[in-house]
Formats: structure tokens, C-alpha cells, sequence
């Protein structure tokens, strides 16, 4: 009865076009790799930067390799806690201008710690309805009250937080959002902390090496700082490396150390890898014109993608999603892409609300114009051609 339960899920999700496959890639990560046997150029990645790969971190995870070996061994408070950690929470600190950092392993962990550590039963929480997925269930897992906002709607939040009677009040909020790409209006969300004496964990996975001055991210974006925010950064995306880190006043993160059960309940990991990322630290602050590029390569897309039928959302970022509509349209869609030797994911709910299934489109900084413009043809071409016209109707 079990696997039979389990079958008929599995066989709904496929009829409904959300059921989910693997690829398997061969060799480097890159703009152009080979997956399944088969060479493509990909925009389903988050290496904005395209340092993922870069020979400088590879050497520095050689070189870590040698100096620490390659497991840390046990968690952090036991005896996993090794210099190279200790050396790149100092400089992840200094590079978002917080007074301290901890390493976590992940971002998903690192949300979960941070709100299950610092809020309650007795407390509330206050979150866009489109923040990430490790957001929603650190809220749930936190037991506090949590009151979910529209989208961006600051107006609202507002009327949530004058009415909450809760003992501590934590705003939690995407800098840029995952699937939208758009980003999260930061000094409304500060400002609406200061005055209804709120806290503010913002997520910028998809900001941190991207935005702001050098890359350091949402809070150099729009110039603020404040003892309210606490941060929480990734470091497998721009970075190019892994893991994620949280930073802010000294207070919360020893309390973090304390009482984050994701990260007093694991191992540290590698210090190899935190070794890497002191280079790729260097790296963000030194090659601006990676993000130069990126720019450059947003700004063709959404200028050359003419669509009919589908629409691009008004996104600044790297994330370009291109909205389909049913989920079945968006599969067909990146199936015909694939076939033409192009990696673009179909995003379907539960990531995305019933009806906005999408393509979306991850640019990065290694992406050439050549490569930007073979996707935008390849689109086109599939609007023109009687393959997606059905679908296109649907959508």
C-alpha cells in the first residue's frame, strides 16, 4: 500500500508536467559543459561570476588540500573549528561591513539556524510570500507566529507589525528574489523595523558577489547598515566555492554559536574549501569587470528577447525568468531547447504559483554575447516554428 501510494505521486506529478529529472554533467562546471553525453551551453547556474571553475581557485582548494587535509573532522565546537574557517569569517565580516560572521554549510542551514536560534513561541515572524523555500520552514520549525506579507507589499507589512503583540518581531526577506529576480526594496524594510522595533534577516544568495560596490552585496547596494540586520550570504553561487555564512552584531552571532542547532549539531566543513574562498574573495573584489560583463549580457537579453507569447519579469539581476504560464508549456519549451544543445530550466509550482511556470534563465559572467545571442535566436525560432504554438496559446 505504501509503494503503491508512492507510485500513483509520482505518476500524478509526471501527468501534471512537474516531475523532476537529473542530468548528469561530466567534467569542469561551466557555461558549456556535457551532461548525459551530450555538449551544451547552459544558463541553469548561479555562478554569476563563473568563478566556479576559475584555475586560481582551483589551485587554492589544491593547496588547502595540502595544508588541512580534506575533512574538518568533527563540528566546529568540538574540534572541527580550523584557522582557515576562522581566517574567512574574519574577512567575510570585513567584507560586508558587519562586525562578525560564522561559517555555515549551506544556506538552507544557515536560515534555519538563525530563526530557530533567535525566535519562539512567544514571538512573531513576518515574511514575503515569495522568500525562499529554507525561509518558510525555518519559520515553522521556529514555533513563533508567522504572518506572511504580498510580495513587496511594504504597506502591509506595515499594518502586520503595528498589530503584532509579540515578544520579538523578525522580519525575514530575500534580497534578491529566486525566481523573480527582482530585489527586495532594503531601506523600506530596514526603515519598517526601526519603527516598529523589528529585527531584519535578509537572504542575499542571490545578491552577495553580485551587488553593491566590489560585489559585497544588497547592503553596499543601497548604502545601509543597522545593528537590526542580520545577513546571510551563500557562498556556492557567485562565490563559486560552498557553503553560506551569517553576519551581524557580535550578539547574535554568538548566540548563533550557542544555540543554531544547524551548525552546533553538524560537522565544519572542509577547510580546504574555506581556504578557497579567501581567494575567491580577492577574486570578487578585484575583477569588476566580470560584473561589467554581466551587465552587459542582461541588458542584450532583455533587449534582443521579443516575445509574443511569453514575457520576461522586470528583473535587474542575473536571474532572467521567462514566463510560459502551464507547467506542461514550460517543460516542452526547455525540452526543445535542450534538443537544440541549450540548458534552460522549466520552473513549475510548488517553486513557483500555479500558472507562472517559467523558463529561467541564469546568466553569468563566463557567458559570451555569441552565446547570449544563440539563445534569444533559438527562442524565437521556437515561437515561429508550429513545435510551441499550442502551448504558446495555453500560456
Amino acid at each position: 500500500m505504501f509503494f503503491t501510494h508512492l507510485r500513483d505521486q509520482l505518476q500524478h506529478l509526471e501527468s501534471e508536467g512537474l516531475l523532476r529529472y537529473r542530468r548528469t554533467v561530466e567534467g569542469h562546471h561551466g557555461t558549456h559543459l556535457k551532461a548525459d553525453g551530450r555538449d551544451f551551453v547552459s544558463f541553469c547556474s548561479n555562478d554569476y561570476l563563473g568563478l566556479a571553475s576559475h584555475p586560481l581557485l582551483v589551485a587554492a582548494a589544491r593547496e588547502g588540500a595540502e595544508l588541512y587535509g580534506v575533512g574538518a573532522g568533527a563540528s566546529h565546537l568540538v574540534s572541527g573549528h580550523n584557522k582557515a574557517h576562522h581566517l574567512v569569517e574574519a574577512k567575510l565580516a570585513d567584507f560586508v561591513g558587519l562586525p562578525q560572521a560564522l561559517l555555515f554549510s549551506t544556506g538552507y542551514m544557515a536560515n534555519l539556524g538563525v530563526v530557530t536560534a533567535l525566535v519562539g513561541r512567544d514571538d512573531a515572524l513576518f515574511a514575503d510570500k515569495l522568500n525562499h523555500a529554507s525561509l518558510n520552514d525555518a519559520a515553522l520549525l521556529s514555533r513563533a507566529k508567522l504572518h506572511r506579507y504580498p510580495h513587496l507589499d511594504m504597506r502591509a507589512l506595515g499594518k502586520l507589525l503595528a498589530a503584532s503583540g509579540g515578544r520579538r518581531k523578525l522580519v525575514l526577506s530575500d534580497a534578491v528574489f529566486s525566481m523573480d529576480g527582482d530585489i527586495a526594496p532594503v531601506p523600506e524594510l530596514l526603515a519598517m523595523c526601526e519603527r516598529h522595533d523589528a529585527w531584519l534577516l535578509l537572504d542575499d544568495a542571490h545578491g552577495f558577489g553580485v551587488l553593491g560596490r566590489e560585489g559585497r552585496g544588497a547592503l553596499s547596494h543601497f548604502n545601509v547598515n543597522s545593528p537590526r540586520i542580520i545577513y546571510m550570504g551563500t557562498l556556492g553561487k557567485a562565490a563559486g566555492v560552498f557553503g553560506a555564512f551569517v553576519a551581524g552584531e557580535k550578539e547574535v552571532i554568538q548566540t548563533l554559536i550557542q544555540r543554531a542547532r544547524s551548525y552546533v549539531y553538524t560537522t565544519a566543513t572542509p577547510p580546504l574549501l574555506a581556504h578557497t574562498l579567501l581567494k575567491s574573495l580577492d577574486l570578487i573584489r578585484a575583477e569588476s569587470a566580470r560584473r561589467a560583463h554581466l551587465a552587459d549580457l542582461i541588458a542584450l537579453l532583455k533587449n534582443r528577447l521579443r516575445l509574443e507569447h511569453w514575457r520576461l519579469l522586470p528583473s535587474q539581476t542575473p536571474i532572467q525568468p521567462l514566463i510560459i504560464g502551464e507547467s506542461r508549456a514550460a517543460v516542452k519549451v526547455s525540452a526543445a531547447l535542450a534538443e537544440a544543445g541549450i540548458l534552460v530550466p522549466a520552473i513549475r509550482p510548488p517553486s513557483v504559483p500555479q500558472g507562472t511556470a517559467r523558463l529561467r534563465i541564469s546568466l553569468s559572467a563566463a557567458h559570451s554575447t555569441d552565446d547570449v545571442e544563440r539563445l534569444v535566436a533559438a527562442l524565437h525560432e521556437l515561437v515561429k516554428s508550429n513545435l510551441t504554438a499550442e502551448d504558446a496559446e495555453e500560456a
